[in-house]
């Protein structure tokens, strides 16, 4: 939210800084998230001057240039050459002088002292398009013959400038989302601390408008979709431009001026938060205004031209005959003020925040009005930003005001009433305050204290203040006017010691994101909100088992992801964009869907189910090249590694789990880890019709780890500790003929059951495919390792074992030695 300075200051006037009050605003609970310079032309025509044309004759050696003389004030003379056909002695001009930068969209260029075709020139006469000004390019700038040489021509031009604070606006500070907001609140400040400060109102000495005749009736069927709606008829207006206070006042804040009188509807809306919308009253047929809603699927054109198909729960401003404005989100495209609006219908209404927030988000509309309605206006704004608009229409568009101001209003709301503790506030800020000085802030909030009895007193909370109802709110109030570093720290801490189960998720995130990390991966953080369209046709994912969001921000944000995968490719692509591709990232997140209701789910969460898991994604080469190695692709075995390798650091025995090989339409070739029906991991090669999808044409491999049971295994997971060997380990090597579809798995796991007690470790070193081999066949190299705890191993036995391995793998397999 955008908030100008000057704008500011009508309402509090003070000589702070800039700067003082964007820190005064941060600490009081508005933070300023950035302090911009704005000015109404861009460079502010700094180093721009006013110039009298002493002379003007031909450039020797050109036929379109002319060689000038300019006086730039204090008898200052300037030599310039200028190429406009329409530059003479005796103009008023503009002048950029050495060292002005001028700019022409984004970019920008200095004036610079320089020789054009031999004669020097040491400035430049401007026409208005250079300057910003305006877009004719036809000639210089010629000004009246009464204007100053060296009058500055931002002084000249009556160019201003302003400072606008970007404030982060927490949902439940609606009361803040204007700058006379902003004011009550740094005034709130100001008195608590001792400054003599006056808040000025902009209602002040507006009188409720009344004429003569009648205007346009209200009708509201539901009042607890529109508890408060007024209405102004004003006829014989001219519709025409804003003077140039109220544009630059729009300007500041980032708002294009429009016209007059939609201009003062947004600039209410910006000094007071309360939206207005104004009707071309001659668009309001049947002469009436009814607030309704209407059938399921009735079509509604919007101002930006768009059909849409209308709900039974969206609230609609009617007239006698059709829909004109869906109530507090958008205009229609036919009852909009235009040039030719000669009658007007100002509405000011109150709509129920929750009814308007479904409707903003059933049609994907977030507007100005909508984000202020749906988190809560002031309930009683409407009346006195009715009676300011009218004010603004009368002295700036003219016009003779129709009738009286019509109210349809369930009531004034009345402020809320908190009990508060002041004794236990003491406890709670951690200090005790001068109940003095509690008074002052409350007052300067416009909290009312009504009844004290001792410590307890009773408050009145205005009715704008919508977060402000329970004791802890107002404990809040005070500490952020007091202000939170006003607190001391105190000497003692107080804990409170609690029981963490083991082992600790914490403790081996951080351990697998330190092992990761040392690897050369860098880890990422996406939003678990996501859109629909990557679960669109998917059996692994299916579309139905997504989470969904009932009020979205948007398509993009509607769901909760089922898998990090899709995130992680987004990453890969966005990284790949930028010119880096090799990449090894990794993610630790939630996923999230649903299952039959009939699963036994605790309530209230039964039909979902939460899953925290580990992705892994590799890409690109497996290390930068060096001058004593080259890099090589990534491959599936890259992967492999590291996915064993976070295995082994659990403690958990990658060749104690079950492992198979699968694929499915993410997998084109993958492995799954898993013990009895629980899977731990699965790891492989992403199909290249998925990463298609996402332009990314390198392939990629994935990983992803199930955490959740990768924690109730580690409980059962339990570190022996044994000495050394004493004696040597002893190393065997056989080249295996076997088939193409026996794996090195089958290998490992039939040499451990054959032998249990000397066999150590069985590795593959080399596979070959190629002419020696036979057809359908390949070649492993496999290397045994063995030991005997107590005794040195003789070559007999060991012969033995390798006979009897031998003889397995060609009964079991069909190997021959090669």
């Amino acid at each position: 939210m955008k908030i100008s300075y000057q704008w500011l200051k009508q309402y509090l006037p003070v000589d702070c800084t800039p700067d003082e009050i964007s820190g005064i605003l941060t600490s009081i609970g508005l933070e300023v998230e950035g302090l911009e310079r704005f000015e109404t032309v861009k460079g502010g025509l700094k180093g721009l001057v006013v110039g009298y044309v002493l002379t003007c004759e031909k450039h020797p050696d050109s036929d379109h240039l002319s060689k000038t003389t300019v006086e730039v004030g204090e008898g200052k003379i300037l030599p310039i050459v200028c190429g406009a056909p329409n530059v003479a002695a005796g103009q008023k001009v503009i002048v950029a002088t050495v060292g002005t930068t001028l700019y022409s969209g984004d970019e920008e260029f200095v004036i610079k002292k320089a020789k054009i075709r031999g004669e020097v020139s040491e400035g430049m006469i401007c026409a208005e398009d250079e300057i910003g000004l305006g877009t004719s390019h036809d000639g210089i700038m010629v000004l009246d013959p009464d204007a100053v040489p060296g009058t500055p021509a931002a002084d000249y031009f009556n160019i201003s400038s302003d400072d606008v604070f970007e404030i982060g606006l927490t949902p439940n500070r609606i009361d803040s989302a204007s700058h006379y907001g902003v004011a009550r609140d740094l005034f709130a400040y100001f008195k608590a601390h001792g400054k003599a400060v006056t808040l000025q109102s902009p209602f002040k000495n507006i009188p409720v408008p009344a004429g003569t005749g009648s205007g346009i009736p209200v009708f509201v069927d539901d009042s607890n979709a529109c508890r408060n709606y007024c209405g102004l008829t004003i006829r014989g207006i001219k519709v025409g431009p804003s003077p140039d206070w109220l544009k630059r006042a729009l300007m500041s804040v980032g708002m294009h001026s429009i016209n007059n009188v939609v201009d003062i509807s947004n600039f209410i809306l910006q000094e007071t938060g309360q939206p207005l919308h104004i009707f071309d009253a001659d668009a309001i047929t049947g002469n009436k205004v009814i607030v309704k809603t209407l059938p399921e699927g009735t079509p509604f054109t919007t101002l930006d031209g768009e059909k849409r198909s209308l709900s039974s729960e969206d609230l609609m401003i009617c007239n006698g005959e059709a829909p004109m404005c869906i109530a507090g989100v958008y205009g229609g495209l036919d009852s909009g003020v235009t040039g030719s609006t000669q009658n007007i219908f100002i509405e000011s209404a109150y709509f129920n925040p929750v009814m308007i927030r479904k409707t903003a988000r059933r049609h994907g509309l977030n507007t100005d009005a909508s984000f202020r309605f749906e988190r809560g206006i002031d309930p009683n704004m409407q009346v006195p930003a009715l009676c300011r608009a009218a004010d603004l229409v009368l002295e700036l568009a003219g016009g003779t005001v129709c009738g009286d101001l019509v109210r349809v209003s369930s009531g004034k709301v009345d402020p809320f009433e908190v009990s508060f503790n002041a004794d236990w506030f003491d406890g709670f800020a951690g200090k005790k305050i001068d109940r003095a000085l509690i008074r002052t802030i409350l007052e300067a909030l416009e909290i009312e204290i009504v009844r004290e009895n001792g410590a307890e007193w009773t408050l009145l909370v205005p009715p704008y203040r919508v977060d402000v109802t329970r004791d802890v709110d107002i404990a809040e109030e005070l500490l952020r006017i007091y202000g939170y570093n006003a607190v001391e720290i105190g000497e003692s801490v107080r804990s409170t010691l609690s029981y963490q189960s083991k082992p600790d998720k914490d403790k081996v995130v951080n351990l697998v994101s330190d092992f990761l990390s040392s690897q050369g991966f860098f880890e990422t953080m996406s939003n678990s909100l996501t859109q629909e369209a990557p679960y669109e046709g998917s059996e692994l994912f299916p579309a139905s088992s997504l989470v969904r969001i009932c009020n979205p921000l948007s398509v993009e944000l509607s769901v909760l992801r089922q898998t990090l995968l899709f995130s992680g490719l987004e990453t890969i692509i966005n990284n790949i964009n930028r010119k880096r591709t090799d990449l090894r990232i990794y993610e630790f997140g939630n996923t999230y869907r649903t299952e039959d209701e009939s699963s036994a789910q605790p309530q209230p969460l039964k039909g979902y189910a939460e899953s925290y898991q580990l992705g892994l994604w590799i890409t690109g080469s497996d290390h930068e090249p060096n001058w004593i190695s080259q890099s090589n692709p990534s491959s599936f075995f890259t992967l492999k590694s590291y996915v064993e390798a976070i295995l082994n650091r659990l403690g958990i025995i990658p060749d104690n789990l079950q492992v198979e090989s699968f694929s499915n339409e993410v997998f084109s070739d993958a492995l799954r880890w898993g013990q009895g029906k629980n899977i731990l991991a699965e790891g492989g090669v992403l199909r290249k019709a998925l990463l298609n999808r996402y332009g990314i044409k390198n392939p990629v491999y994935y990983a992803w780890f199930d955490w959740n049971k990768v924690m109730k295994l580690l409980k059962k997971v339990t570190i022996q500790v044994v000495e050394l060997p004493k004696f040597p380990e002893v190393r065997r090597d056989l080249a295996l003929v076997l088939d193409q579809e026996v794996s090195f798995s089958q290998i490992q796991k039939l040499a451990l059951r054959t032998e249990k007690k000397l066999l150590r470790q069985v590795s593959l070193f080399d596979v070959y495919q190629g002419d020696k081999i036979p057809e359908g066949k390949k070649s492993y190299a496999i290397s045994f390792l063995l030991r005997d705890d107590e005794k040195t191993l003789q070559d007999i036995q060991i012969d033995g074992i390798m006979n009897k391995l031998l003889e397995t793998f060609q009964k079991e397999l069909g190997a021959a030695l090669r």
